[in-house]
């Protein structure tokens, strides 16, 4: 297992990197967020130990840069600021984990086993559908970079829709995971959401995306990978 440990504090490095070491692990070192980037982008790596505290690009500024650049391996941030808000936003940049300074080396082993233990998988902190983009955490949306101003719940129905885009989801898997279970899955709800969000994201730049699957639900498709399709000469 080959792990990438970005630290700039040469004690704390050293210490991370020996105890690795000793347990069987394949250790890079970087000391700056510009030559984490750099290892991160020309080795896989089973996981990355990344403090957050770096000179230069700091790490939140490195995790965003690696999921940016479509690179899945899993995070574990370290913190001198054990503040809700700087873990809030490392796992909304796509970070897998947190460990706060001072920690005992047992268990930032124990966290770098069960990280392995998932893999890497792609797990993007804004989802994409074509041109159309939704960012989790600022709870903003834009459409080819104009932005879209959503209702909560519109929000949420656009959301559930990008986490599964190309799928067709029932009325009543709609309901269950934007309204709740109790809501009456009998009401016109859903096909009122589904126009106001065609009102915001398709008609005003005159696509299609949002889609009717007569009698089974809805589902949202990339209308610029189809435009493109059309547009490819035959044969």
């Amino acid at each position: 297992m080959r792990i990438l440990v970005v630290e700039d504090e040469a004690p704390m490095a050293e210490l991370v990197r020996r105890c690795l070491v000793e347990n069987g692990f394949a250790v890079d070192v970087a000391a700056t967020g510009e030559d984490g980037l750099w290892y991160a982008r020309e080795t896989d790596y089973d996981v990355i130990v990344l403090d957050v505290m770096l000179p230069g690009t700091d790490g939140f500024g490195v995790l965003r840069e690696i999921r940016a650049a479509g690179l899945w391996a899993p995070v574990l941030l370290l913190t001198a600021r054990d503040a809700v808000e700087d873990r809030v936003r490392g796992l909304d940049l796509g970070a897998d984990d947190y460990l706060v300074k001072p920690f005992a080396l047992a268990e930032l082993l124990s966290r770098l086993r069960a990280l392995m233990r998932r893999g890497a998988r792609e797990r993007p902190a804004v989802l994409t559908v074509g041109d159309l983009t939704l960012d989790p955490a600022t709870r903003s949306v834009a459409r080819d970079g104009t932005p879209v101003v959503l209702t909560a719940k519109e929000f949420a129905l656009l959301e559930c829709l990008m986490r599964r885009p190309g799928q067709v989801l029932s009325k009543a898997e709609l309901i269950e995971h934007v309204w709740d279970f109790t809501f009456d899955a009998d009401s016109n709800v859903v096909e009122v959401y589904v126009g106001y969000l065609r009102q915001k994201i398709d008609r005003p730049f005159g696509r299609q995306s949002l889609r009717t699957s007569r009698g089974a639900g809805y589902w949202l498709r990339d209308d610029r990978r189809e435009q493109a399709d059309h547009a490819r000469p035959a044969g």
